[in-house]
């Protein structure tokens, strides 16, 4: 499935919401992902929850990456958070690049677009 045929937004919070009610979906981390998850105020399982409810912003090209993937903005509390996924359609599973607290200095204060 190409990313043009793939609603990236509806995959991973379809892929949150199976694994949260223990049903067939996954959510996987990658070792930079869960190195950089110690450096914020949230939990993995917090991580995981805000997915469900995850809006993609930046849908990143698929001729130099092996899996479609994308920034996503999801909230833990009142907290932005920013996760790059990587979208393994056959395994139903959504990889966690990296995760960061995104920053404004950097990010419109809805933390939707880059600043110019």
């Amino acid at each position: 499935m190409s990313s043009s045929s793939l609603d990236e937004q509806e995959f991973i919070r379809g892929v949150a919401d199976d694994g949260r009610a223990g049903e067939d979906g996954r959510i996987l981390w990658s070792i930079h992902a869960a190195g950089r998850l110690v450096r914020t105020p949230w939990s993995r399982v917090e991580v995981e929850h805000a997915l469900a409810s995850a809006e993609v912003i930046e849908v990143y090209p698929e001729a130099t990456r092996a899996l479609p993937d994308c920034l996503a903005l999801a909230h833990v509390g009142a907290d932005p958070l920013h996760a790059v996924l990587a979208l393994d359609v056959r395994a139903r599973s959504v990889i966690v690049v990296t995760v960061y607290r995104p920053d404004p200095r950097r990010w419109l204060d809805d933390f939707r677009k880059r600043r110019p």
